[in-house]
């Protein structure tokens, strides 16, 4: 079966989303728990602070792959039995992340139902695929949860889990934590929400949770993020939680108590995932309209804009001038951004469209300039 035909089955497949429906509470899917497994003590104590909230998942880090070396980096083996008591005390279905095989083999000798493959896992085939084969031997009502690749790779998270679906497994999640990036950003990994909106639309089947805990980096903007995910129809999420997050051995900064995630739920609106009103309807469908109107005038002032940079690419071949021209850019960009500025647009947005106009442009260019006559 090729990739294509795959991804197509899965994108029409059902089944893999089905899981969400058994454990959704007020129609969210809800994941917590302490980045990573301490101590039993800890464990417990935060899955019991769980009991009375709508977290039917309880996530902690057993193998945690860390940037560097000399992090605290996990207990492995030693804290599954824990996370089996929590189950067997509280009902949470306990969630680790698995790295390679060999701990896909060992979360199966201790039944645990839940696996996830993390941000810096997904980005590897190989090990996707090893872990994948070693699925085939758990038992098969697994739940798969996958996180995004850190770069952002739309094919790399479509390729892991195919990968997943293709190894048998028919309960698939996606979580959303955010990319890796080297632009200054409020965020420890930027959102970039047009890549989930745009995988949550090729799959509309499989649920997608979002992880603002990873997004954040930091506990103060946990709760704009995780609204901003149920605001784009995003099935549930999943947040770190620690009784002492100060004392935590990693990511300290980003977890909450359980009694600030209990004050986080409480506040959080779930919008209506259709219309409330048919003359609400025919109002968005103007408004609607107006919008496509522009884009098509968007799409026409493009066209007109290449056919000028094409006749620009003429001029420069016949007179053997570089494409590309420094200052004219910045003349454009400083301009741009002036405009942008007097009519309260968000600038870095702006430029950014023009950094892919200009690049397109170039590109443009320089087809005619290498042409052959």
């Amino acid at each position: 079966m090729s990739n294509y035909s795959l991804s197509e089955q899965l994108a029409a497949d059902r089944k893999p989303g089905e899981w969400k429906e058994k454990y959704k509470v007020n129609g969210l899917v809800y994941i917590a728990g302490p980045c990573s497994a301490e101590s039993r003590e800890q464990v417990l104590r935060t899955a019991e602070a769980l009991r009375d909230t709508p977290v039917r998942f309880f996530r902690a880090g057993v193998w945690k792959p860390r940037t560097r070396p000399g992090n605290f980096e996990g207990l492995g083996e030693k804290a599954l039995p824990w996370l089996k008591e929590v189950q067997e005390r509280t009902g949470l279905l306990p969630a680790v992340e698995v790295a390679n095989a060999t701990h896909v083999r060992l979360a199966a000798q201790y039944k645990i139902p839940v696996l996830w493959i993390g941000a810096r896992t997904t980005v590897n085939p190989f090990t996707v695929q090893e872990i994948a084969d070693a699925i085939q031997l758990y038992d098969k009502e697994v739940i798969v949860w996958i996180k995004n690749p850190v770069n952002p790779d739309t094919n790399l998270w479509i390729g892991a889990m195919e990968r997943i679906y293709a190894a048998g497994v028919r309960s698939i999640g996606l979580i959303h934590r955010g990319f890796s990036s080297y632009a200054p950003s409020d965020y420890r990994n930027p959102p970039d929400w047009q890549i989930p909106v745009e995988i949550k639309t090729r799959f509309p089947h499989i649920p997608l949770i979002n992880d603002p805990s990873h997004i954040c980096g930091r506990r103060d903007c946990i709760a704009k993020v995780a609204q901003t995910a149920l605001d784009l129809q995003f099935d549930g999420l999943m947040i770190e939680t620690h009784p002492e997050p100060e004392l935590a051995l990693s990511d300290a900064q980003q977890q909450l108590t359980p009694f600030a995630l209990k004050e986080l739920f409480v506040n959080l609106q779930v919008r209506q995932p259709g219309f409330i009103s048919s003359e609400l309807q025919d109002k968005l469908e103007e408004l609607r309209n107006k919008i496509d109107e522009i884009d098509e005038k968007l799409v026409e002032y493009l066209y007109r804009r290449n056919e000028i940079i094409r006749l620009i690419a003429v001029e420069k071949k016949k007179r053997n001038v570089a494409v590309l021209q420094p200052e004219r850019w910045r003349e454009i960009r400083q301009h741009v951004s002036g405009e942008a500025n007097n009519r309260k647009l968000n600038i870095p947005f702006i430029l950014r469209i023009f950094d892919e106009i200009h690049q397109e442009s170039i590109r443009e260019q320089e087809k005619i300039i290498h042409k052959k006559d």
